[in-house]
């Protein structure tokens, strides 16, 4: 069992999740911080808990690049392969930090204990999903950290820290809804090259991953409906505000609908562009 940063509440084991370097216990903690609320044993906050970090704890590596220095490979190869699920264990360890921040950031915010349940259940599989990913990359000889790896999804995310709604709108209705779009293919192109182990891999991400956008869009609608907001509406004035950069097609419109999130709020921005 791995030793466990000592916390008082939901918030503040969420804080040290994110503050966690060691990668096993981020992951670990995540999962017993939701295990722990919805058994609830836990408070919402607790005067002891430390301040939420502007960045999570890492390991030394992968050494963290822009964007346009991550090399893309083809999956016809071993090497492909490994970046593929390389940068898939990057987007799922930042996706962890991201659920616990939306935890920890805005446990004031007035909304139901069940918003934090389901941002917990969201950690708590993507806590999962990198453990996959990390065990796959082990199975084909490689770890994560042995690539370099962007940073341009917790910054994305990060730019919206003081509003929820803009961060609901960014996190899981622009970048985890882009898992839906692209998983499909690339778990396909696994198949076909004989990786049924990396596919199967996808296949539960892709499935948990529905889930997660309808969390988020359950929580965005019900912000927009306080409000007295029309949810595509101020989708896109927060995407125009908070996102640089056209949303890109294709689009899972099925996969996108069954989790809440309708062509009208994103079909008519794919040629807009933010400077």
């Amino acid at each position: 069992m791995t030793q466990l940063p000592q916390f008082h509440s939901l918030r503040g084991a969420a804080v040290e999740a994110i503050r966690a370097p060691d990668l096993a216990v981020k992951t670990e903690l995540a999962q017993e911080a939701a295990r722990r609320w919805q058994a609830r044993t836990l408070s919402l906050r607790s005067p002891l808990d430390r301040a939420v970090p502007e960045r999570p704890g890492r390991p030394e590596k992968p050494v963290l690049t822009p964007p346009t220095h991550v090399k893309r490979r083809s999956l016809g190869s071993l090497k492909g392969r490994i970046a593929l699920l390389h940068a898939i264990a990057h987007i799922e360890l930042n996706a962890v930090d991201l659920a616990l921040d939306i935890v920890a950031r805005f446990a004031s915010e007035p909304v139901p204990n069940s918003f934090f349940a389901g941002w917990m259940q969201v950690a708590f599989e993507e806590a999962k999903h990198f453990r996959m990913v990390r065990q796959r990359l082990n199975d084909l000889g490689a770890d994560y950290g042995d690539l370099p790896a962007h940073d341009g999804l917790w910054q994305a995310a990060h730019d919206t820290r003081n509003d929820l709604t803009a961060r609901l709108a960014v996190a899981p209705l622009i970048l985890e809804a882009r898992g839906l779009d692209v998983t499909p293919a690339l778990r396909a192109k696994m198949r076909e090259t004989g990786d049924d182990e990396s596919a199967a891999v996808l296949d539960v991400i892709y499935e948990d991953e529905k889930g997660h956008v309808a969390v988020g869009a359950k929580w965005f609608r019900f912000l927009c409906a306080r409000q007295k907001k029309d949810p595509a509406a101020t989708f896109q004035t927060l995407v125009r505000a908070n996102f640089r950069g056209p949303l890109k097609p294709p689009f899972n419109d099925i996969a996108r609908a069954e989790a809440g999130l309708t062509p009208s709020f994103y079909r008519s921005m794919t040629a807009s562009t933010n400077i």
